[in-house]
């Protein structure tokens, strides 16, 4: 189980144990960063030389051998004295082979060339990953790689696998092109924010799938107290979407106690009317508006008619309109928050948004003016966007059956990538896709009778520019990658992180990542953050990052027997991630 011997231990200081070589250190190459075994009655200690000099030999402890299997830790310390060996090739085969029924190869160890780095594929996807670098340091590449490996190298076909990839720059569109040729019941799907494109399917999202906290993404809420005002329109939507002949009844409601908040405000008659002018010009009913006939009395008015104000500053007859209005209100008609059923669209919202600012008497309030109209803005600044073609979505479709049309390629067969290219649209609106989606994924999952019996995979390209430490918390009262990180593993929902500013991501998102992969970084706050939210991050590993090579990275984590340093395989195809090449473009 050992190699040559090289001594015996002298001190024994935390992880760190001090070996007396007993043999020529010179006969020895490349000794720094090998592993050696320190044998003792009961087990074996694992470590990796970290220091030579004056006949000494510093060791990190990183793990022990029981019953011929590898434990990662320190927790237990040699004994004195007890001798040290180069590890040989049989003790490398158990730390760096993986015996899990599905594993692939990424690559080569970089201590070990002869040995090739196998990832276990249910542990890794069974957990958050983070993916962490500079630019240009293999990240596209590894992902690239995995996910091919998932598809090419795995014993059993991964038919049932859902994988949302978001190309931030549209780089995966190549590397999965020909997953198809491993097995035809394997398919890749692409959606493009290229409104121009020909070749992929554009992304939409049916509008009526919209929650609250969707709109106050894409409408810019800067505080709570508008979410009421989205909430109200929300509930009002359906009702004006509808063919009047359906909802005549509630729509009648809706607008007759509308009428009596105004009625009953207090302002003056002038004001009065010419709020309820206003408000029956835009929203009425056949039976509900100014022309309305009123009897009394053998004689007939309209409402126009009864709210006339007479030279003594009152109305002509308002008992009139407010005994018919109260005849309009229903008595077990509640407003609810659509669930699906029915199909709106942007315009029939911004009605409704707009009734709903009335409604809560945003006219009474200056204050509440502002904060409505805002909204208001904004949205209609969406609607007459370019960007709202993203949500004109082609019939009807409820959540589950949108969900499964997402997983369906255009030949009726299941795909198992879906790669969202969301590079042809603004960081903010790019931002807000992603989260939207994030969340209907999340409640989707959620909702399933089963926990976890159809795992999604969330793979977030620049995941920087997505999972920030923004207001979300404040305003809306979470955070959707934080809340996916802390519960979305037990319902089957996971989330791969790829970043180059690890520094600039929630922290509480990445704290609950269970497994790495760290190319090289050199900034000191991406270095810090890494070492103080990544437990398995020791000193040396950190010290490590700064030095790698581009295709080189440090693997850690649950899917990881130890720490290992590994040179990726290139994936075939390769991601479209190639940085500029100067000389072949600069020069004649």
């Amino acid at each position: 189980m050992t190699g040559n011997m090289l001594g015996r231990i002298i001190a024994i200081n935390e992880g760190i144990v001090s070996v007396k070589l007993d043999v020529n250190i010179y006969e020895y190459e490349g000794l720094i960063g090998k592993n050696v075994v320190i044998k003792d009655t009961l087990f074996s200690n694992v470590g990796e030389v970290i220091a030579i000099g004056n006949g000494i030999m510093q060791i990190s402890l990183v793990g022990e051998i029981r019953d011929n299997k590898f434990l990662f830790g320190d927790i237990t310390k040699p004994s004195f004295k007890a001798p040290c060996y180069l590890i040989d090739d049989a003790t490398l085969n158990i730390i760096l082979n993986n015996d899990a029924p599905n594993t692939i190869k990424l690559g080569k160890s970089y201590v070990y060339p002869d040995y090739d780095i196998k990832l276990d594929v249910g542990n890794f996807f069974s957990n958050h990953f983070a993916i962490l670098g500079n630019s240009g340091s293999g990240k596209s590449y590894s992902v690239a790689k995995i996910l091919q490996g998932v598809f090419y190298q795995c014993k059993t076909l991964p038919f049932y696998s859902n994988i949302f990839l978001f190309d931030a720059y549209g780089e995966y569109q190549r590397a999965f092109s020909r997953i198809h040729e491993v097995n035809e019941n394997i398919n890749y799907k692409v959606y493009t924010t290229d409104l121009n494109s020909t070749e992929f399917e554009i992304l939409t999202y049916p509008f009526w799938l919209l929650g609250i906290d969707d709109l106050a993404l894409l409408m810019g809420v800067t505080t709570k107290e508008q979410l009421p005002i989205i909430e109200k329109a929300l509930k009002l939507v359906s009702y004006f979407a509808r063919k009047e002949d359906e909802v005549i009844n509630q729509k009648n409601d809706i607008i007759a106690r509308c009428l009596l908040d105004v009625l009953f405000s207090g302002k003056s008659p002038s004001m009065i009317r010419n709020k309820i002018v206003s408000i029956l010009t835009k929203f009425n009913t056949a039976n509900l508006n100014l022309e309305v006939k009123l009897e009394k009395g053998g004689w007939t008015r309209t409402i126009r008619q009864c709210l006339f104000v007479e030279q003594g500053g009152e109305f002509a007859d308002v008992e009139l309109v407010i005994s018919y209005l109260e005849s309009l209100c229903l008595d077990n008609f509640e407003l609810s928050l659509p669930n699906g059923e029915y199909m709106y669209t942007m315009a029939n919202f911004s009605t409704a948004l707009e009734f709903a600012l009335i409604s809560e008497g945003s006219l009474n309030s200056d204050a509440a003016f502002e904060l409505g109209n805002t909204l208001k803005v904004r949205f209609n600044n969406l609607m007459n966007s370019d960007y709202s073609r993203y949500f004109d979505y082609n019939g009807y479709v409820n959540r589950e059956s949108y969900i499964n049309l997402l997983l369906t390629c255009n030949n009726g067969r299941k795909a198992q990538i879906v790669n969202f290219n969301i590079n042809y649209v603004d960081d903010r609106f790019a931002k807000n896709l992603v989260k939207i989606y994030s969340k209907l994924l999340f409640d989707y999952i959620v909702s399933l009778n089963q926990r976890a019996s159809m795992p999604f995979h969330i793979v977030l390209e620049e995941a920087h520019r997505y999972v920030q430490n923004d207001d979300d918390v404040e305003i809306l009262g979470y955070n959707i990658f934080e809340r996916i990180t802390k519960e979305g593993r037990k319902y089957g929902l996971l989330l791969g992180i790829v970043s180059q500013r690890p520094s600039e991501l929630s922290e509480t998102t990445i704290s609950q990542c269970s497994n790495f992969l760290v190319f090289k970084m050199f900034h000191p706050k991406d270095l810090q953050f890494i070492k103080d939210i990544i437990s398995s991050a020791d000193i040396t590993v950190t010290n490590k990052i700064k030095t790698l090579h581009p295709g080189t990275c440090i693997m850690f984590g649950t899917a990881f027997k130890m720490p290992t340093i590994a040179i990726l395989d290139k994936p075939n195809p390769e991601p479209l991630s190639q940085s500029c090449d100067i000389n072949r473009t600069w020069y004649l």
